[in-house]
């Protein structure tokens, strides 16, 4: 198969009979740890994978917008009175509709353009796909009119599109991976400030690797079990008089204040996890990558346990990769589906991924797919 810009190039000229003025790609992510810890205004430490959504573009003499799709083989036409009305362009090209929106809102003159969009960025793995189509259409809309939009606001932008556009109500940390990360580093982000910081992680130096295993169960919590955790952990927060689960400083006292049981799990897992991608950080900062393994399976249990967010298929995916020699193991993204990463020795990659098939095979399950993950690039124009 081509490469994908080859792949978006030679779809636009299909699409719309002529040649894109340019490229412009974003990536997926893995969340290396900190899970459901954005929007509660606490710690992510993502990282941008190297596979990639990307736009090829022109712009047009008018102020509408077509966008084809290589996954659907369909064009979709808006202008802006679709544009203006939050949830009208609806399917995947509302995550293109929601970023026209958020610029026109914010006072950008975003131009009219053509655009074709092709990725390997696996949908719905968790591994952010449609952060990676913001990202994408963001960037391209943003050369396409010149228009100066300051890198650091650019993840909020993406993120406005996909909460009140399409109406998902994803926190800020899968479009700053996608936008703001550096190749070999994954990204440090304090959710409440927004103030980043490059973390090496260059884990072929160290002998290791990430593999990340995409269950192929199915991924879904936009309107139902994703929204519920946020609003527990906001009404949470209300009853503790804090801002945000990112200021509880007694976790121990939290816990005995509040009389709902499901609620003091959700905070448990909120408050602990914060501290967990600060103990990461503090390792990787220190060049001890093994030593963050059992963070990550930490991290995994109290998913499992006090946030309810794994599903059978991850379960024992990170326990199968476990059980074959991995330093650390878990989840990655939003939940109820999607994929798992664990941190192993380079040299065993396949190993561990074949002990996770043959699990998967014994209990009937569809048979994952895998790869080792290199931290990549944010977004960029490719051509």
């Amino acid at each position: 198969m081509t490469d994908v810009p080859s792949r978006a190039a030679a779809g636009f000229s299909s699409a719309f009979g002529a040649q894109p003025a340019g490229l412009w790609a974003a990536p997926g992510r893995v969340n290396l740890i900190g899970e459901h810890t954005d929007y509660n205004d606490g710690f992510v430490l993502p990282f941008a994978l190297p596979h990639r959504v990307v736009v090829a573009a022109a712009a047009r003499p008018d102020t509408r917008w077509r966008v084809w799709s290589e996954q659907t083989g369909e064009t979709v036409e808006f202008g802006a009175a679709e544009a203006d009305d939050p949830g009208r362009v609806e399917g995947w090209a509302g995550y293109v509709a929601g970023v026209v929106w958020t610029l026109r809102s914010k006072g950008y003159e975003v131009p009219g353009a053509d655009l074709a969009v092709a990725s390997d960025v696996p949908a719905g793995a968790g591994l952010s796909s449609s952060a990676a189509l913001e990202s994408a259409v963001l960037t391209a809309l943003a050369d396409l009119g010149d228009l100066s939009v300051p890198v650091d606001e650019r993840p909020g932008l993406a993120q406005r599109a996909e909460n009140d556009y399409v109406g998902m109500p994803c926190g800020i940390m899968d479009q700053s991976a996608s936008i703001r990360a550096v190749a070999g580093h994954a990204l440090f982000l304090d959710c409440r400030t927004l103030a980043i910081e490059q973390i090496p992680f260059d884990v072929a130096t160290s002998g290791l690797a990430v593999l990340v295993v995409d269950t192929r169960a199915p991924h879904r919590h936009a309107g139902g079990e994703y929204a519920s955790r946020r609003r527990a952990c906001e009404e949470a927060a209300a009853l503790l008089g804090v801002p945000a689960l990112r200021d509880v400083d007694d976790l121990d006292k939290a816990l005995a204040t509040l009389s709902d049981d499901v609620m003091r799990r959700r905070v448990r897992h909120v408050v602990t996890e914060n501290q967990r991608v600060l103990d990461t950080v503090a390792l990787l900062r220190s060049g001890r990558v093994r030593e963050i393994g059992p963070l990550l399976t930490a991290s995994h249990a109290s998913m499992r346990d006090d946030f309810e967010i794994t599903v059978p298929e991850v379960d024992l995916a990170v326990s199968t990769a476990l059980s074959a020699g991995a330093y650390g193991a878990r989840m990655t993204g939003g939940g109820f589906g999607g994929c798992v990463l664990a941190l192993v020795d380079a040299t065993e990659t396949e190993r561990v991924a074949a002990a996770v098939a043959t699990a998967y095979a014994g209990r009937g399950f569809i048979e994952p797919v895998w790869f080792a993950a290199r931290p990549g690039a944010g977004a960029e124009r490719v051509r």
